[in-house]
């Protein structure tokens, strides 16, 4: 039986994309209070189907898909730019598919306009008509207002006119600097991306005795598995060291471990790799916020998708993208790797020097390239001690040196020497726990 917070979840799911949302009208349809009503409608918003706007409220937005997050609503762009909502909000949940400048004759500007795109120009009420007509939102810069015939077009068309404060190139950078943020977050593999979905995951239940354990043993060949109750809530995790010395008709409740770590959805599948390894387990029941099962992950559906990440062509770059980017393997010997890394202006502090930040992600980058050229696997850092760190300025070529002191198969020792111009200029230590490759 769903809870009501779920089956308010569910009833704004089915509305229509661009109806209008309010915690008042929640509570009175669905007859729950408004405290629980506002949650729900914070939780949809979190999911990506509803938006809240300033002076607008909140609206039912198209749910976005993976490979189309590089897309903003006009909703999203209003809460980017800090606008106001003049005309047109029935059109809010619509998608821009680009943006044109316009900061030449309206002739010009309107052969770059079309239906879906979005108009940013200053106070020229003409070209807010002729983009309406074209099937274009408008984006209205310097805080201007536009005509009142421009407005009834607007909500005739339901396209949206936004007004900004903000001038024509901050807005453009700032409509760019969303995209591009939204390109980062499609990179980045979350759990639920590559999970196995809760009605292919093999489970148990509390009153199940521990001789269906042993039955699921032999279907799966897998040893462990979630114990849910009748509402699918994880209770806990049953594996071969629980049962051992146990009686094949006792409970699985008796011997399961309790409260297991769990992750959700959105976690990204580089952070559940990280866990399996700081706790040394194998898989990890994905659940929701409600603590239901979801599916589940093994350390095998997790390597392989850090595999895939690493053979994916960058989009949008992140900042350890940056920084790494610059790396030059010069491979002097088979024990010998020195990484060779220009120091750009993005890396520096406000003294313009080498960051405190992107030293530690040199230092970090170095050693992992040392280990997986070594066929090691992947680092995770348990324990990171920088000796010293020199002042080092923009535009000059430092080389960095990994050394392994120990390695073993779960755990590393390495040191990293930083030098410019043969003097040395940053030392660091590290403890790993290293991810094996299967």
């Amino acid at each position: 039986m769903a809870t009501k917070h779920e089956q308010i979840i569910k009833y704004i799911d089915s509305l229509g994309v661009g109806e209008k949302i309010s915690v008042r009208q929640i509570a009175k349809e669905m007859n729950v209070s408004e405290g629980t009503a506002y949650r729900a409608i914070k939780e949809a918003e979190n999911k990506g189907f509803v938006s809240t706007i300033e002076r607008v409220g909140t609206i039912r937005i198209e749910r976005k898909k993976k490979e189309n997050i590089e897309k903003l609503t006009f909703a999203e762009v209003v809460n980017v730019v800090e606008g106001q909502v003049l005309g047109g909000r029935s059109g809010l949940h619509k998608t821009l598919n680009k943006f044109v400048i316009g900061a030449m004759k309206l002739e010009a500007m309107m052969r770059y306009t079309g239906a879906g795109n979005l108009l940013i120009v200053g106070n020229r009420t003409n070209a807010h008509q002729l983009a309406l007509e074209a099937g274009a939102a408008v984006l209205v810069t310097g805080g201007f207002d536009t005509d009142d015939h421009v407005k009834k077009l607007a909500d005739k068309m339901e396209l949206p006119v936004i007004s900004t404060s903000y001038d024509t190139f901050t807005v453009a950078t700032m409509i760019n600097r969303a995209i591009y943020d939204q390109l980062i977050k499609k990179e980045i593999v979350l759990v639920e991306d590559i999970l196995t979905p809760a009605d292919q995951t093999v489970c148990l239940h509390t009153a199940d005795k521990i001789e269906m354990w042993y039955e699921y043993n032999q279907d799966t060949g897998h040893g462990r598995f979630p114990v849910i109750d009748r509402n699918r809530k994880v209770l806990g995790m049953v594996t071969s060291k629980d049962i051992m010395g146990h009686d094949r008709g006792s409970s699985v409740e008796r011997v399961m471990t309790r409260n297991p770590i769990t992750v959700n959805g959105k976690t990204s599948v580089a952070s559940a790799a990280q866990m399996m390894v700081w706790e040394g387990i194998e898989v990890l029941p994905v659940t929701d916020a409600h603590n239901k099962l979801e599916g589940m992950i093994s350390r095998q559906d997790v390597l392989k998708a850090l595999q895939v990440i690493q053979r994916q062509p960058q989009i949008g770059e992140k900042l350890d993208d940056i920084v790494t980017n610059q790396f030059v393997d010069t491979d002097e010997s088979k024990n010998v790797h020195v990484y060779k890394c220009s120091v750009t202006p993005q890396m520096t502090n406000h003294l313009g020097t080498i960051s405190y930040g992107v030293f530690t992600t040199l230092v970090t980058e170095a050693a992992n390239r040392l280990l997986r050229s070594q066929k090691k696997g992947d680092l995770v850092v348990e324990n990171l001690s920088i000796f010293f760190m020199k002042p080092v300025q923009m535009e000059t070529l430092i080389e960095i040196h990994p050394r392994i002191l120990e390695v073993g198969r779960k755990f590393g020792k390495m040191d990293v020497d930083v030098y410019n111009e043969g003097v040395i200029v940053g030392k660091a230590m590290m403890m790993v726990q290293i991810m094996e490759r299967s």
